[in-house]
């Protein structure tokens, strides 16, 4: 049986990579950033998989599935999800790649 830190740190291992390289999953972006210009929404992105600042307030669970940053004079929030394979339901299984889609979804924060 793994225990829940054992879990939470395949789904930490999984989501890190996700954000870092976007494979493996899917990136949406919300309206107002699709309004951005292409250079600057492509620069956001960087920022999200540069992003490292993880915390108690914002990670309170350990899994990095979330983050928010200034860019453009502006507070960004980025968020990872979890899905069944059909994006239909939520994930049985964070930390099983085979039953797992990741989603994530950069927004700007006044979106959220």
């Amino acid at each position: 049986m793994t225990s829940s830190s054992d879990r939470t740190q395949k789904i930490r291992v999984l989501n890190d990579a996700f954000r870092q390289t976007f494979a493996g999953g899917k990136v949406v972006v919300s309206a107002g950033v699709a309004e951005l210009a292409e250079i600057a929404v492509a620069n956001a992105l960087l920022e999200v998989a540069r992003y490292d600042r993880f915390d108690e307030d914002n990670d309170p669970y350990g899994e990095h599935d979330f983050g928010a940053f200034e860019f453009l004079s502006r507070t960004f929030f980025w968020k990872i999800e979890y899905y069944d394979l059909t994006l239909a339901a939520g994930s049985e299984d964070p930390s099983d790649p085979q039953c797992t889609t990741r989603v994530l979804t950069l927004m700007l924060a006044d979106e959220y």
